[in-house]
């Protein structure tokens, strides 16, 4: 494509959005350049699939965090999509919008257009939703969303129960009026198959002749005219290419590669880029820091009765499943094994709930090096409720080791260091012991595995957390948006301080993290974004 008016880079979730929304008119022509390969693999499209890209370099940039002393020095995985649709190709396909408030948050810290109103508008637009009141949920979007009421473990309704006799309401949609209480999840499945961001927005897109998008295209650098960005450099099948945008550069990273090219291309902490030999830009110390993220941990049980794990344990129950979901795009292959999960307030007197709860009906204590262990479930009956924070006051950062593009960044979340991170997740873990105890579901119990009941006290129960803690994949912020240059990377319409022709549309520019899964906030983002943009041209 000669001189296309929009480059992207990346094609994930909010990069997919981007292309569709800016080539829909056909005025625009759109470049689209993706380090990773195609996304037609059959372990990208069956839903339970993830199993396996989880530790897949062929779709996943495999990071790894540096050892955390918060997490008593583990070195975290941090798998990232890379490949067509990002993470949306590879994540456990939950579609949560986050807290109302969270987003008004982001408007009162300076960034009007960015509020519950209008993003619950972007929502809307690309939601085809088939629970909740029309009032809030949209029907007619791009992205079929599916809530697994029919397949659900009967084990599931029976932690329901136990959480309505601790009093916790049953949430039928955690996207519409509140967030409150346990229940179902949504997910981003179409009839058997995942529906990521590549499938829902990037293919219709490809169709389209102003669209051309180049995969295996790892993007080593910007290209300036002054303080101006005017192209990028990708490097495919060893050649270096050079293209120039003539409208602009639109970064879809995401929140570890879109710091790591702008520090790249020299703009980020000054310091830093010096010393490893980079030409500084734009000074920006705000490039790679404030990192967000949630970190979750679970409490497993061992079950007097079947769980997942009896359907997907034994080599016939792998069969059996796997005839099923060929055959039919049904089973248990066809969902996310995390099907229910809520929202709770440690404390009544909270404005709105601060941590998240997951249930799965299987469990995985014997671990299995090289793959997520949902493939390969424990032999006996078993099932986890996990938890994370929702709005977490630690913070890390991303920064480039060297200036050699190739090299991964140096991922330093610093999880669990602020003291009121630990002291909700210690409160939690005494409230899904509570939950266990609670019957109907202490009538299934027959054990508690993790960490067990020898870990009772508050420094016990701490250590335990932290051995055993690790991120649930949703770090944000480390290009944030605010008005200030002191204190933020890119201005409300998403532009980078100081720099023209370029602009920040994916998860790290999210002015503070939000009350759940971040996949669905990413897109409807890139969705507000594209307004902005095309506003902008004209």
């Amino acid at each position: 494509m000669h001189n296309p008016d929009f480059i992207i880079i990346g094609a994930g979730s909010s990069g997919c959005v981007m292309a569709e929304r800016l080539s829909a008119s056909g005025r625009h022509k759109v470049l689209v350049l993706e380090a990773g390969g195609d996304d037609r693999r059959f372990f990208v499209q069956m839903p339970l699939g993830y199993g396996k890209t989880f530790f897949d370099p062929k779709v996943n940039w495999m990071y790894r965090a540096e050892p955390d002393p918060g997490l008593a020095g583990n070195v975290d995985h941090w798998p990232r999509g890379r490949v067509l649709g990002g993470s949306s190709s590879i994540n456990a396909m939950v579609w949560m919008r986050g807290n109302r408030a969270d987003f008004d948050d982001w408007r009162a810290a300076g960034n009007p257009g960015w509020g519950s109103d209008e993003m619950w508008q972007a929502f809307r637009a690309v939601e085809c939703a088939v629970i909740g009141d029309e009032i809030h949920r949209g029907r007619t979007g791009p992205l079929n969303l599916f809530v697994p009421d029919a397949t659900v473990h009967p084990l599931t309704r029976k932690w329901f129960e136990a959480g309505a006799a601790m009093g916790l309401p049953l949430n039928p949609d955690f996207n519409g009026e509140s967030q409150d209480g346990i229940g179902l999840l949504e997910f981003t499945i179409h009839k058997g198959r995942r529906l990521s961001a590549a499938r829902a927005f990037l293919r219709p897109a490809m169709k389209r002749p102003n669209v051309r998008v180049i995969t295996n295209a790892h993007v080593t650098g910007l290209s300036f005219d002054g303080a101006r960005v005017t192209g990028v450099t990708y490097r495919r099948g060893g050649k270096l290419v050079t293209v120039r945008a003539g409208r602009e550069v639109i970064l879809s990273g995401g929140a570890v590669n879109s710091p790591q090219i702008l520090q790249l291309s020299g703009i980020g902490p000054g310091a830093h880029l010096k010393s490893l030999g980079i030409d500084v830009r734009r000074d920006n110390p705000n490039v790679g820091r404030n990192l967000e993220d949630h970190v979750g941990t679970n409490y497993t049980f061992r079950a007097n009765c079947a769980t997942i794990n009896q359907q997907l344990g034994p080599w016939w129950g792998k069969l059996h499943a796997g005839l099923r979901y060929v055959l039919m795009r049904d089973g248990p292959l066809s969902v996310s094994l995390n099907q229910a999960g809520g929202f709770i307030r440690t404390d009544p007197n909270r404005p709105r709930p601060n941590m998240q709860l997951y249930f799965q009906a299987f469990s995985t204590v014997i671990p299995r090096p090289g793959e997520r262990p949902i493939l390969s479930p424990d032999p006996w009956p078993g099932f986890s409720i996990g938890w994370s924070n929702c709005r977490p006051k630690s913070r890390g950062e991303i920064m480039v080791r060297s200036s050699d593009p190739f090299e991964a960044p140096r991922i330093s979340p610093n999880a669990l260091s602020h003291e009121d991170d630990v002291a909700e997740m210690l409160e939690t873990g005494k409230f899904v012991r509570r939950m266990a105890a609670a019957r109907p579901m202490a009538d299934c119990i027959e054990a508690e595995l993790l960490p067990g009941p020898d870990i009772v006290d508050d420094e016990a129960m701490i250590d335990d957390i932290r051995r055993r803690s690790g991120t649930v994949y949703h770090p944000v912020a480390t290009c944030r948006m605010g008005q200030d240059p002191e204190h933020a990377v890119v201005d409300p319409r998403l532009k980078v301080h100081g720099i023209d022709g370029l602009r920040v549309v994916d998860c790290s520019i999210f002015p503070n993290i939000i009350a759940g899964n971040t996949n669905a906030a990413a897109i409807a983002t890139a969705w507000r974004a594209s307004e902005l943009v095309l506003q902008d041209a004209g």
